[in-house]
């Protein structure tokens, strides 16, 4: 089975004010379809750059990274953009819904991109998603109406809508208070446990035990790559 991530030897330093940041030092991993992997970094920098990476942000200073079997490493800009909205779901730590629109238009928004969806096509999947991370009821309430639990939960429909072959979540219970936090990883454990690959950038302990495999980055080098068996988010909730 082809692999959803394929990276090796990626080397990637940049310079940060008189410093020279070594964030990937030769790293080498891949991610199956259907996994749900945690990726820790001992640093802020060195974390968000591994997520640019694996979002199709940025290009590598030398090694190759494949996604769905396709080389990131030989696409153009307007390439990048369109392997990012069709095959990576992006859940941030802040969001980044549009203010303004309903949590409908918010998860609408990725797929006014697919000139193949049309508006009807859009709107009942937009809908579905919706329903999927269970905000039936808040369709037509704007962000400034929703919780941040809720709004986190519009960004995973979001994420859901054009059905890509990658989740990807950078620190994305990192605004949320505890209860809630679990309350979104358990819908991420639903999700995986309905055969969606994610990757969960986190700097949390707690966090990264929820999951089926841990990467950790120290000083650009992997330091731990281990399966892990996952505790339970809904259990969790059960006793706060």
């Amino acid at each position: 089975m082809m692999n959803t991530i394929e990276i090796t030897d990626l080397h990637r330093h940049f310079t940060v004010g008189d410093e020279t940041v070594h964030a990937l030092d030769g790293v080498s991993f891949s991610i199956a379809p259907g996994e749900f992997v945690s990726i820790m970094g001992t640093s802020g920098s060195g974390k968000s750059t591994l997520l640019n990476l694996l979002g199709c942000l940025d290009t590598p200073t030398s090694g190759t990274y494949r996604l769905d079997g396709e080389d990131v490493q030989l696409m153009n800009d307007n390439q990048l953009a369109d392997i990012r909205n069709r095959k990576i779901g992006f859940v941030f730590q802040s969001y980044n819904l549009l203010p303004r629109t309903t949590a409908l238009e918010n998860v609408e928004l990725p797929l006014f991109y697919n000139r193949h969806v049309s508006p009807r096509e859009r709107t009942r999947r937009a809908k579905d998603a919706l329903c999927l991370v269970g905000l039936e009821s808040r369709m037509q309430h704007t962000s400034a109406q929703l919780s941040g639990g809720q709004q986190q939960r519009v960004a995973i429909a979001r994420a859901l809508v054009n059905d890509p072959v990658l989740i990807l979540a950078d620190e994305a219970t990192g605004n949320l208070d505890t209860r809630t936090s679990y309350e979104i990883m358990a819908l991420f454990q639903d999700l995986h446990a309905q055969g969606k690959t994610i990757a969960f950038v986190t700097h949390e302990p707690d966090i990264s035990a929820l999951t089926t495999r841990i990467i950790r980055l120290r000083d650009g080098h992997i330091v731990e790559d281990n399966a892990n068996t996952p505790l339970s988010a809904q259990q969790i909730l059960q006793t706060l």
